[in-house]
């Protein structure tokens, strides 16, 4: 791999620039779409019953290692294959594809409490996570880089 080959792209394609993306702490870009307006009472607070976010990643670009408490669903919308990685541990984590070509699957658990990093295959790509219970920063914990 040239040194280069994972400079990220700084341009949204035109499919994305009307869905209200801005950076994403661990990396790529995001919209929250959804927030319940019911909430529910967890070991970390008070939360919504369930939320949704678009994000994309750019050739070049990663998720960071992360994890949250609740569980995340993603989906696979437009673009490439999304390589997504998700383990008790980084370096015990199994990979997986979210995408529609052969061998990947268009939807993907990644269990609360479970670290879990992402990179795209090839080109951009959209996809939706839904969090149940919702998302909140404080359920939040960021790790080091993603995987080559």
């Amino acid at each position: 791999m040239q040194p280069d080959e994972r400079k990220p792209v700084t341009t949204l394609p035109d499919w994305a620039t009307d869905l209200g993306l801005q950076p994403h702490p661990e990396g790529g870009w995001y919209a929250e779409t959804y927030r319940h307006d019911r909430t529910t009472e967890t070991a970390s607070g008070t939360r919504s019953l369930g939320t949704a976010i678009y994000f994309l990643l750019l050739p070049g670009e990663s998720s960071a290692w992360h994890r949250v408490a609740s569980d995340e669903l993603w989906f696979h919308h437009r673009g490439g294959g999304l390589r997504l990685w998700i383990g008790d541990d980084p370096s015990t984590a199994s990979e997986q594809v979210l995408g529609t070509g052969a061998g990947q699957r268009p939807q993907l658990l990644v269990p609360g409490g479970q670290w879990q990093a992402a990179r795209p295959v090839d080109e951009a790509v959209l996809v939706s996570c839904v969090v149940v219970p919702g998302f909140d920063f404080a359920d939040f914990e960021l790790g080091e880089p993603a995987p080559d």
